[in-house]
């Protein structure tokens, strides 16, 4: 059995064959599994049921995926993964921006589904006193605000350090613009990407091994960025 026996998944689709192929997905993952195809039975049912975490269709018939994920967010943190055929930028940065953990567009692999859950179920745990964050050849110590790249300081700016510290809290999701630019700037600054173009860049040249090339920080073009987890 995997790590995640006993982790608890409420699937909301209303295709039936993606409900079957996920079922049969995650249990031979180790998780329990319940399903709904509505909107308002996902609701109650995770109201009842308490899962670890949903996985979402945005095309229910009864009410917008969207407008489900609003209602969950009123009154819970438990992490949601949109599952879509809608693969529109407008439509994921709706998704994340509504609360979503993540947002995974249709067909999708196996893999990159149990990978994506992996890193939102760590996420829904509470902070651990662990401090350290590796990617590559980045190496972070949050508690001595130490940042290190192929094996030398790195100096970063409070911006950029606020940033990074930033990134590394929510490593392997991806952050909106909007997102990134409320957190680090404040509210007022959230239309302002152009100050994200910037920071990222200057980031990219102090620890990225070839900042043409990241392998550490990710642009989901026209959506956010995403910081890689290994």
């Amino acid at each position: 059995m995997s790590d995640h026996d006993g982790a608890h998944v409420l699937i909301v689709d209303d295709e039936l064959q993606i409900r079957r192929f996920l079922r049969i997905s995650l249990e031979a993952n180790g998780y329990h599994v319940n399903e709904t195809d509505t909107g308002q039975d996902a609701i109650n049912k995770t109201a009842l049921l308490h899962p670890d975490l949903v996985i979402l269709d945005l095309g229910l018939p009864d009410m917008d995926g969207l407008d489900v994920l609003r209602r969950l967010r009123e009154w819970t943190k438990i992490p949601v993964i949109v599952l879509s055929v809608r693969d529109g930028d407008p439509d994921k940065i709706a998704a994340l921006d509504a609360g979503a953990d993540d947002y995974l567009t249709k067909p999708f692999s196996v893999d990159e589904l149990m990978a994506r859950i992996r890193v939102a179920q760590r996420h829904a745990q509470p902070e651990q006193a662990e401090q350290i964050f590796t990617s590559g050849s980045l190496y972070v110590d949050l508690s001595r605000r130490l940042v290190t790249a192929r094996g030398e300081a790195v100096k970063l700016t409070p911006t950029e350090y606020a940033l990074l510290r930033l990134m590394i809290q929510h490593a392997g999701r991806v952050l909106t613009h909007r997102q990134i630019l409320r957190e680090v700037w404040g509210p007022e600054y959230v239309n302002e990407t152009h100050y994200l173009r910037v920071y990222f860049a200057q980031l990219r040249q102090k620890i990225e091994d070839d900042p043409a090339l990241p392998q550490i920080i990710l642009t989901e073009a026209g959506v956010g960025y995403r910081l890689v987890t290994v």
